[in-house]
C-alpha cells in the first residue's frame, strides 16, 4: 500500500512538473520573434522567395539556419533539404487570340482579355480553329449524380466553363455542398477533367465571388514562369492550352452566341442542362520556352522519445512570386502576409517545443514547402516522398494568409466539420475565451487552396485554423474589411509589404498558442484523429 501511495505520489509530481514546462513554453511564444521572421523573409533582399532564384537560395538557407538553431535536427538524412525536381514554363503569346461565331471575328488581347499560358514541354504550340463547346461547370461526379460531359463530344476541341461548381450560385444546401465550394469547383480540377476528357484546350470564364479572387490574379500568373514537376512524358497528358476569359470578355463572346452568361450560369446550375456546341473556334499561338531545375523543400524533425516514428507536421509554404510586373513603382514580391506570418508561427511553435525542456512521445517536424503558389507542388511531392509514412502522420496543421490584425475573438476553420481535429482545437481555444466559426467564405474554396490539401488528400487529418472574423477591439465588421482590403490590394501583389508601425502580432501569438497547444497533446498521447463520417476524406484512412 506504502508503495502504491509513493508512485502515485510520484506520477502527481510528474504531471504538475509537465504542466508547468507546458505553461512555460506555451508563453514563452514571442510576438518579437515572429517580427524578426517576417522582416527577414518578407526584405527586398529576399527577392520575392520565387523558387528557382537567388530568392530561394537565400530564403532556404535562412529556414535551414533557424531550424538548427532551434535544435531540430535534419528532415532528410543528414539534410534539412528535399529536393523537388521540377520544370519552369514561361509562355508567350503572339496577340491577339482570334474567336470566330458565325457572326464574327473577334480579338482578344492576352492577358487582359484572355489568359492562356501552354503546360506543355514544347516550343510552339499553334492552335487553328479549335471548335469550342460549352461544358455548364466542366464537372464529373457521380457521387453527386452529375455530368456536364454527358452526350459531348469534347476530344481535340476547347471546352469552355463556369468557375466553381452548382452549389454556390442556388443557395441550395442539397446540391453539392451549397456555398461552400468542392474539390469540382477548382481551376485545377477542371483543368485535370478537362484533360481526362481529350480537350485541347480549356477556357474558364471568371466571376470574382466564384473565384475567391478579382481577375487580375490569373491575369498575373499567366504572364509569371509556371512551374510543374518533373515528368517523364513532357506533360502530354495536360492540355496542350489553358486559361480564363475575363466577364467582360465572355459578356461579348456569349452575347453574340445569343445568351446572357448570368442566365446561362443559372441554367448551368440545373440538373437536367445539356452544354452545347458553340459554334465558334479559337486560333492562337504560343511560344514556350523552359528550364528544367531543381527546387527545395526545408524540414526539420524533434524526434520523438517514446513513438519516433509517428509524427505531427506543421506547415507553411516559403515562396512567393518573385520580381514581377511592376505595380506603383515596386516590382518585388514579398509576400509579407502570404506566407511570412506563417512561417514565424511555425517556428515559434518550434521553439515552444524545445522550450519545454523534455522531448514529445511522438516526432514533431516542421515543414516548409516550395511551390505551394504554383499548386502545392512542393507538398504534394512531399506527400508522394515522405518521410514518414502517411500512415504515420497523426495529423498535418498548416497555415497561410495570417492577418496581423490584432486579437481575434474567434477561430476561423477553413474545412469545418473535417476532423476530430476541430473538436480538439475547441476545447484550447476555450481556454483563451474564443469560439470556432467556419470560414464564412468557404465559397472561396481555400480549403483546396494550401499545403494540408495535399495531407488530406493522402487521408492524413489536416487543420487550417486562424483567428480571422471577429477582432476583440473592433468587431466583426472591421475584421472582414481589413480581409477585403488585403484581398483587394495587397493579395499576389507587390503590396504585400511587412509594415512594422501597423502589424499587431498579438492575434498571431494566440493562433501559435493554440496550434501549439494542439500538437503538444498529440504528441504526448497515443491519440490518432479521426475524419468524420461527412468528410470525403474518410475512406482514405
Amino acid at each position: 500500500m506504502k508503495k502504491v501511495f509513493l508512485f502515485s505520489i510520484l506520477i502527481l509530481l510528474v504531471s504538475c512538473s509537465n504542466d508547468k514546462e507546458f505553461k512555460k513554453a506555451y508563453n514563452s511564444i514571442s510576438t518579437d520573434e515572429m517580427r524578426r521572421h517576417v522582416s527577414n523573409l518578407a526584405s527586398d533582399e529576399f527577392m520575392g522567395r520565387a523558387p528557382f532564384t537567388g530568392g530561394e537560395e537565400l530564403s532556404t538557407e535562412y529556414l535551414k539556419n533557424e531550424l538548427l538553431k532551434l535544435g531540430f535536427e535534419p528532415a532528410f538524412g543528414d539534410s534539412y533539404f528535399q529536393p523537388v525536381p521540377m520544370v519552369e514554363i514561361s509562355s508567350e503569346v503572339n496577340n491577339p487570340a482570334l474567336i470566330e461565331t458565325t457572326n464574327k471575328k473577334h480579338e482578344f488581347s492576352a492577358p487582359d482579355d484572355i489568359t492562356l499560358i501552354s503546360p506543355r514541354i514544347k516550343e510552339r504550340i499553334v492552335i487553328n480553329k479549335s471548335e469550342m463547346v460549352f461544358a455548364g461547370f466542366g464537372i464529373t461526379a457521380p457521387e453527386y449524380e452529375w455530368d456536364d460531359f454527358s452526350d459531348l463530344d469534347v476530344k481535340g476541341k476547347t471546352i469552355v466553363v463556369l468557375v466553381n461548381d452548382p452549389g454556390l450560385y442556388t443557395g441550395n444546401n442539397d446540391l453539392f455542398k451549397g456555398k461552400e465550394m468542392t474539390y469540382y469547383g477548382r481551376w485545377t480540377y477542371k483543368y485535370e477533367q478537362a484533360a481526362a476528357m481529350g480537350a485541347e484546350g480549356i477556357l474558364i470564364i471568371h466571376e470574382t465571388e466564384g473565384a475567391g479572387y478579382p481577375y487580375d490574379i490569373p491575369r498575373k500568373s499567366s504572364i509569371t514562369p509556371n512551374l510543374y514537376l518533373r515528368s517523364e512524358n513532357g506533360n502530354a497528358d495536360r492540355c496542350l492550352f489553358t486559361g480564363w476569359l475575363s466577364a467582360a470578355t465572355a459578356d461579348i463572346l456569349f452575347a453574340d452566341l445569343g445568351y446572357d452568361v448570368d442566365e446561362l450560369r443559372i441554367e448551368a446550375c440545373k440538373k437536367n442542362f445539356k452544354g452545347f456546341e458553340m459554334n465558334s473556334s479559337i486560333s492562337l499561338e504560343i511560344n514556350n520556352s523552359f528550364t528544367e531545375n531543381t527546387s527545395k523543400n526545408v524540414a526539420g524533425i524533434l524526434k520523438g522519445k517514446k513513438a519516433a516514428d509517428e509524427v505531427i507536421v506543421y506547415s507553411g509554404h516559403w515562396d512567393h512570386f518573385g520580381i514581377g510586373e511592376k505595380e506603383k513603382g515596386d516590382s518585388i514580391y514579398n509576400g509579407a502576409v502570404d506566407n511570412g506570418t506563417t512561417m514565424a508561427m511555425v517556428f515559434e511553435i518550434g521553439r515552444a517545443f524545445i522550450n519545454t525542456g523534455t522531448k514529445p512521445e511522438r516526432s514533431i517536424m516542421i515543414f516548409f514547402p516550395t511551390a505551394e503558389e504554383q499548386g502545392l507542388l512542393g507538398s504534394l511531392y512531399y506527400t508522394e516522398n515522405p518521410v514518414f509514412g502517411m500512415d504515420k502522420t497523426v495529423a498535418c496543421i498548416n497555415n497561410d494568409l495570417v492577418l496581423p490584425i490584432g486579437r481575434m475573438k474567434d477561430v476561423m476553420i477553413t474545412g469545418y466539420g473535417q476532423s476530430d481535429l476541430d473538436d480538439m482545437l475547441e476545447e484550447a481555444a476555450s481556454k483563451q475565451d474564443r469560439y470556432l466559426l467556419p470560414d464564412p467564405n468557404a465559397h472561396t474554396g481555400m480549403y483546396f487552396r494550401s499545403d494540408h490539401f495535399s495531407f488530406a488528400k493522402k487521408g492524413v487529418p489536416s487543420l487550417y485554423a486562424r483567428g480571422n472574423c471577429d477582432s476583440r477591439e473592433f468587431g466583426k465588421e472591421w475584421a472582414a474589411s481589413q480581409e477585403q482590403d488585403y484581398i483587394n490590394n495587397r493579395y499576389h501583389r507587390p503590396a504585400d509589404n511587412y509594415d512594422p508601425e501597423s502589424w499587431n502580432f498579438e492575434g498571431i501569438r494566440e493562433d501559435a498558442q493554440l496550434a501549439f497547444e494542439l500538437g503538444y497533446k498529440l504528441a504526448n498521447s497515443d491519440t490518432w484523429p479521426a475524419w468524420k463520417e461527412s468528410s470525403e476524406f474518410k475512406a482514405l484512412r
